[in-house]
């Protein structure tokens, strides 16, 4: 049997493992956008500091919509990972 199918079969076997699987992909994903969104604010508030009045504040609008963005689409990805993970131990 090649690796492959036997990787197959073992998973078909526990979908319970699929499931954590997926719960561990998403987690580190929405946990990794909320990490580079810290990273960003922090840089982009350094930034403005340097920036003159005039360009202050289209700046600084446009940066608190991206974090919102990044902050949303983190939730949203820490959540299903939650909800994957709940799942997968009534499977």
């Amino acid at each position: 049997m090649f690796p492959l199918q036997a990787a197959w079969l073992y998973y078909l076997e526990n979908p319970a493992l699929v499931l954590n699987g997926l719960a561990l992909f998403f987690a580190v994903n929405g946990s990794w956008l909320w990490i580079a969104t810290q990273l960003r604010s922090s840089l982009g508030r350094q930034r403005l500091a340097t920036l003159p009045p005039s360009e202050t504040d289209i700046s600084q609008q446009r940066e608190q919509r991206i974090n919102r963005l990044f902050y949303s689409v983190g939730t949203v990805c820490l959540s299903l990972a939650l909800l994957l993970s709940l799942v997968s131990t009534r499977v």
